[in-house]
């Protein structure tokens, strides 16, 4: 490893050969994360019967998109469609509520000046360590505040993460320094305008960091519609595919029933049909990580560089 000093900034670089190898290792991590996905896409444009003659591969001897056709079909895709909006909304809506509150909660707690910050950090820790279980989050979800059958049901219950606010009193420590927020209170800017105006600017890149965390929560959230939702106008994507995915079982396991529903099942693609499910689950939120990834990389390196 060479050294080299530019304007008086000590700078550590690699030779050729070091720089070759750390490449080809890095090339490799990253098609060996990339291939299990191209796996799964290929066997779901798959023909069943070439699945069941010769097993799983990466490139398919018959291509067939029967699995998508038989997700997309008729009542099916109408259904699919439905969840796939209500999903759309709630990571949305529920992306903004999460990231505002966790905001503004991890704002006040990492200002020096705030009274209460030691009390509110170690409450956050504690609900990050403790949880009240899922017996006195449903009675409190359903009994107590109504949402049974609810679009806040899949909302609310992810609303807030300790994890991220320690994440984001983190940042604000580090991003946020406390010469810029009094020179904004003597020029007599109030607490929400200093906020809104420096704060949150200067906090882009934490702000989209645990923005994705909430996305990929809510995105891929099938528990609370299970507890909460009986509508089927407000079942999520996650919850519709993964009973596309039990009734797929259910037929395989009872294929003696009869005659008819052998005969059903001859031509439904099932194991081709679960991998299209995970393609239909996992493409779109996946299509949107790269927006992110600049301001994702960013927010989980600060403060990793000493200056």
């Amino acid at each position: 490893m060479k050294k080299k000093k530019i304007n008086k900034v000590e700078i550590r670089s690699f030779n050729p050969t070091a720089n070759v190898i750390f490449n080809i290792v890095i090339a490799l991590f990253a098609i060996s994360c990339v291939m299990p996905f191209f796996f799964v896409v290929m066997i779901s444009l798959t023909q069943e019967a070439s699945l069941a003659e010769m097993g799983y591969r990466f490139w398919p001897k018959e291509f067939s998109i029967e699995a998508y056709k038989y997700i997309f079909a008729g009542e099916m895709s109408s259904k699919i469609f439905r969840a796939l909006g209500v999903t759309v909304f709630v990571t949305v809506l529920g992306t903004v509520v999460n990231t505002s509150m966790t905001s503004l909660y991890a704002y006040a707690i990492s200002r020096s000046n705030f009274p209460f910050r030691k009390f509110f950090t170690v409450f956050a820790l504690i609900t990050m360590l403790f949880t009240p279980g899922m017996v006195a989050t449903y009675l409190v979800v359903n009994n107590l505040l109504s949402l049974k059958d609810t679009i806040w049901a899949l909302i609310l219950p992810l609303a807030l993460g300790p994890f991220n606010i320690l994440v984001m009193r983190s940042f604000f420590i580090k991003t946020v320094p406390d010469s810029i927020i009094e020179s904004a209170r003597i020029d007599g800017a109030t607490e929400m305008r200093i906020f809104r105006s420096i704060v949150l600017p200067l906090a882009v890149p934490g702000i989209a960091t645990i923005s994705l965390f909430a996305a990929l929560g809510y995105w891929n959230d099938w528990f609370n519609a299970l507890l909460y939702i009986q509508k089927d106008t407000l079942v999520p994507l996650q919850y519709l595919l993964m009973k596309i995915q039990n009734n797929l079982d259910f037929l395989a396991r009872n294929a003696g029933m009869g005659a008819q529903i052998q005969g059903g099942l001859a031509a439904l693609p099932s194991e081709s049909a679960r991998m299209a499910i995970v393609v239909v689950s996992t493409l779109p939120i996946a299509l949107t990580y790269p927006f992110f990834q600049r301001y994702f990389v960013g927010g989980l390196t600060l403060g990793g560089v000493k200056e």
